[in-house]
């Protein structure tokens, strides 16, 4: 009992070690003069859109034109793994707030000096992209990068997120099926 105490001792020290250490390196980093790297600035951007949207989607795909034209969609984003991650997180229209529904789930991240999203789609596939922002700071643009997983059933290959305010973003996503693009148009307002 008395080593058991002794491993969970040294273990609380060494997490609390490791937790002053990565506060420290941010206090470091925080006053540094140096400036953000575009990359930085565009995750930073990104994750201004942490909460929960409701809005529109249109596509231009005829067989779901039906499903979803003028139905509400929801979307939700939230920063996690200490600021390191964004999470989206799709639902679509007339769907119950089921944790046991399959949505698709977004990831994006910083990996060095690029700016990625992983797409964990439906289609049982995994598509990666890379993100920069526009000129004008209000958008930011995903081009593919590649695909893990079978893509038989087709693929994410782009996204587009424009901040038109802190209240009204827009999403723009194509999907590949075969070689031919599929687009989405989502138009939505923060509900909180």
């Amino acid at each position: 009992m008395k080593s058991l105490r002794i491993t969970v001792s040294v273990l609380v020290l060494l997490s609390i070690g490791v937790f002053a250490q990565s506060d420290a390196h941010k206090s470091d980093t925080q006053k540094s003069d140096a400036p953000k790297s575009e990359v930085q600035k565009s995750f930073d951007k990104l994750k201004t859109l942490a909460g929960s949207w409701k809005g529109s989607i249109t596509t231009d795909f005829p067989a779901a034109k039906a499903a979803f034209d003028g139905k509400p969609m929801y979307v939700t984003f939230r920063v996690t793994s200490r600021g390191n991650a964004l999470v989206h997180e799709m639902k679509e229209p007339g769907t119950p707030d089921d944790p046991t529904k399959d949505d698709p789930i977004t990831m994006l991240y910083l990996d060095g000096d690029r700016l990625l999203l992983t797409h964990y789609c439906d289609a049982g596939n995994r598509p990666r992209m890379t993100g920069k922002m526009s000129a004008d700071g209000k958008t930011v643009e995903f081009e593919f990068l590649d695909v893990a997983g079978n893509t038989k059933y087709g693929h994410m290959h782009h996204a587009i997120f424009t901040m038109i305010d802190a209240n009204h973003h827009t999403e723009d996503w194509t999907f590949m099926m075969g070689d031919k693009p599929v687009q989405a148009h989502f138009d939505l307002q923060r509900t909180n």
